[in-house]
């Protein structure tokens, strides 16, 4: 049997230190502690949106592991961000690292649904672009990115769907 351990929270003057520890925990490829830090970040202040973007970089990090529940956590803190062009644009980004993540795994059916995870961030890139701050072409240079890995990996495709016809007897 496992022990059960409350959890400490941390001080809200803490704050400013453990953002920058997020960002070193993520620098030296240890996106789980970058994950546990924004996680006591927000237990006290959850609505702090700088936090939830690293929560969600953080998770991405981590699908080379292939956790299953990390696209559902993933989703689920896109789902707090309230500015909506920050919401498109990271919606993208945690499409395309999960187009990157297929794409490494190269299992049965993975080129597919690689090609879709890439297409569907690029879709999340044009929203983006649609709404972006005066300046700023992030949203651009991602979804150029998605388009020179799909025409770089052409044996990326889209599900061919047949249309089924019964065969009727005569």
């Amino acid at each position: 049997m496992s022990e059960k351990f409350e959890l400490k929270p941390i001080s809200h003057a803490a704050i400013p230190s453990a953002i920058q520890k997020i960002e070193r925990y993520r620098l030296l490829n240890e996106p789980w502690a970058a994950e546990s830090i924004c996680r006591d970040i927000l237990a006290i202040e959850p609505d702090n949106q700088q936090v939830i973007v690293m929560l969600v970089l953080s998770l991405t990090d981590q699908l080379a592991n292939g956790s299953g529940r990390v696209m559902q956590d993933v989703r689920d803190a896109l789902s707090r961000i309230t500015d909506p062009y920050q919401r498109a644009y990271y919606t993208g980004i945690a499409s395309e690292r999960h187009g990157q993540e297929l794409l490494r795994r190269a299992s049965r059916g993975s080129s597919t649904m690689a090609y879709d995870a890439f297409r569907n961030a690029m879709e999340w890139y044009e929203k983006a672009e649609s709404m972006r701050p005066q300046d700023n072409d992030d949203s651009i240079l991602r979804w150029n990115t998605c388009a020179r890995v799909l025409a770089r990996e052409s044996h990326l495709k889209p599900a061919v769907v047949t249309e089924y016809e019964p065969m009727l007897e005569e």
